[in-house]
């Protein structure tokens, strides 16, 4: 059937020689592969420049249940979001997330908390100045409470582990490899007590910012079958090193 949803673009991918797919998390219908057709007339280059990373869009499409691609009749602009392409760090980190969750993120389910999240960070993300360098991260974690493994720092206490495989802090070393000592462990603390009004009062040096990544990263992957690798990721460690 015919519909209308807000979605927030993730990435495109190629699919054949006349159309590349492009992978939306929309308010309505969750994660949702468009066809975009590759013809070079007016209509269709200026639809396709609407799709990049990140942009939140209007779209007039179809959405047939159990059907893997679906078809768009039309697509608006619903937010501007022009700073996060033309500020440099914007645009890595907006490249990076953007890819993260589209690895992570597989369910077609709708998930309007999911949505409301995805939609005010990027709104935040565009707008924001100080504190640009751990956005990221805050976002990160913050994900992890909509994907059902938020870390319990309930325990938390100065000289504990962090038992990256249970998601808790230990005051004895775990009896496995996937886990934080405790100077790595208190770090990530840190990164738990971020939220976003006050990123910019969290310093880290570059090395210890891309330490804490690396953990969020193993964590996730611990916690997410088929986690796979992401091209961004080198990027992103390039600009802040």
């Amino acid at each position: 059937m015919l519909d209308k949803t807000t979605g927030i673009v993730l990435g495109i991918t190629a699919y054949s020689d006349k159309i590349s797919l492009v992978h939306v998390y929309t308010e309505r219908y969750g994660r949702v592969s468009y066809a975009l057709p590759l013809q070079q007339g007016k209509r269709s280059r200026l639809m396709r420049a609407l799709f990049t990373p990140f942009a939140i869009l209007h779209i007039d499409g179809e959405n047939k249940p159990g059907r893997d691609i679906q078809r768009i009749r039309d697509v608006q602009t619903a937010v501007p979001v022009p700073q996060l392409h033309y500020d440099p760090v914007k645009n890595a980190i907006t490249l990076f997330l953007s890819e993260f969750i589209l690895k992570a993120i597989r369910e077609p389910e709708p998930n309007p908390a999911l949505f409301d999240f995805l939609l005010q960070s990027v709104q935040f993300l565009h707008l924001m100045e100080e504190g640009k360098a751990n956005f990221h991260l805050c976002f990160l974690i913050e994900l992890t409470a909509y994907m059902g493994f938020y870390p319990n720092v309930s325990d938390y206490g100065e000289g504990r582990f962090f038992d990256l495989l249970n998601g808790v802090f230990s005051v004895s070393r775990p009896d496995h490899a996937y886990f934080l000592p405790p100077e790595e462990a208190g770090r990530f603390y840190q990164i738990m007590r971020m939220n976003y009004s006050n990123l910019h009062l969290f310093r880290f040096h570059r090395n210890e910012r891309t330490a804490v990544l690396d953990y969020i990263i193993s964590y996730f992957r611990l916690h997410h079958d088929g986690f796979a690798d992401l091209k961004s990721l080198e990027v992103l460690k390039a600009l802040f090193d």
